[in-house]
């Protein structure tokens, strides 16, 4: 028996197949037991059917949540979708909405707005390929009204940080990926440690480590001279991937992250992950101010809600620059102790469009 952990897929991937579902069942057409979506990375997946059904004007689809091995809170729940056609010969929109169950955003610093149902940016673009290519498929030139909703969403949202984050009222519809990594931390060690173990036997001496996916495409694009070998994600594992690192006598560390984790590195925390670790924003405050930001954002930071709030905050700066830098060193110099300052290190810094904020070396 394999000892290798399953994959699943994200909320934002249940939505995708339960809106696609749907709109098959309006446009007369068969529902196969599993409909094939695209992901954010444009790769596809087979993702099964639980039920479709008639909910006049519309049709109403439901995929089950399967995170495979990863213990995610929403694992097993329910994700329907409503779909209704309107206007024909008219696609000049598709609207989505959150339903009973979604969270509605409450505070800034998210990648949604404030009132607006928490479908992050990601799987709504995921939702709406689906549902366009559907209606290609079907030759249908219809606007589209598509609410999703989670059933019991807003007892899951309590095992969350959503109540945390000022997300009410349910869960969010995450997924930057598609699919779902399994996140034992014991196997995680084990794969990073494989990782490492292939760029040395690749005879490299440098290595690229990131925090996830979409950090890791982006540092490739700086380090294109790198080997496919030398790229190891090592998620929130800050400390263990570093000591890895010094362990197998790696002599440069260039380091990929966005701008939240890198708040949590340079408070030196050993592991990042956010239900664990928090921003203590008035220690970054301070960082700020010693760095020369305005008073008025120096407070602003100090009663932000997320890393992503700080980093806004902080590019209303005329000393933006300098800021980023300091709080990049504190994270560099963080990363040293782990590594018992045997190791050259370079952090490469993205916002969360991915546009680089600084590359610092020590």
């Amino acid at each position: 028996m394999s000892d290798k952990l399953k994959e699943g897929f994200t909320t934002g991937s249940a939505a995708a197949a339960a809106a696609k579902a749907a709109l098959l069942y309006l446009g007369g057409e068969s529902v196969p037991e599993k409909v094939n979506i695209p992901l954010p990375s444009d790769e596809r997946i087979q993702i099964p059917v639980y039920e479709v059904k008639d909910n006049s004007p519309g049709a109403m689809a439901t995929v089950v949540k399967n995170a495979g091995d990863d213990p995610d809170v929403t694992h097993k729940a329910h994700i329907k979708v409503k779909l209704e056609l309107n206007d024909a010969n008219s696609r000049e929109n598709i609207q989505l909405l959150g339903g009973e169950g979604v969270g509605v955003v409450t505070k800034p610093g998210l990648p949604v707005e404030i009132g607006k149902a928490a479908i992050n940016p990601e799987p709504e673009k995921q939702i709406r390929k689906s549902i366009n290519e559907t209606l290609d498929l079907l030759g249908l030139n219809h606007t589209v009204r598509a609410t999703i909703s989670v059933v019991n969403g807003e007892k899951i949202a309590r095992k969350t940080m959503n109540p945390r984050l000022g997300i009410k009222g349910g869960v969010s519809i995450l997924g930057t990926r598609g699919t779902v990594r399994p996140y034992s931390r014991s196997s995680y060690r084990a794969t990073i440690t494989s990782g490492l173990d292939v760029a040395r036997a690749a005879g490299l001496h440098e290595v690229a480590l990131s925090t996830g996916g979409r950090s890791e495409g982006m540092l490739k694009q700086h380090l294109s001279w790198l080997p496919e070998s030398g790229f190891v994600l090592v998620a929130d594992f800050f400390e263990f991937s570093l000591d890895k690192c010094r362990e197998k006598d790696f002599k440069h560390v260039y380091y990929g992250c966005f701008f939240g984790k890198l708040l949590k590195m340079a408070q030196g925390f050993s592991y990042t992950h956010a239900k664990i670790t928090r921003i203590d924003f008035s220690l970054v405050a301070s960082w700020c101010k010693t760095s020369g930001i305005e008073p008025e954002l120096a407070e602003a930071v100090r009663n932000s809600n997320t890393g992503r709030q700080v980093m806004n905050y902080i590019l209303e700066s005329v000393n933006k620059k300098q800021i980023i830098q300091e709080i990049t060193s504190k994270a560099i110099a963080s990363a040293r102790d782990f590594s018992a300052r045997n190791l050259a290190i370079t952090y490469f810094v993205f916002d969360y469009e991915g546009n680089l904020l600084t590359q610092l070396s020590a």
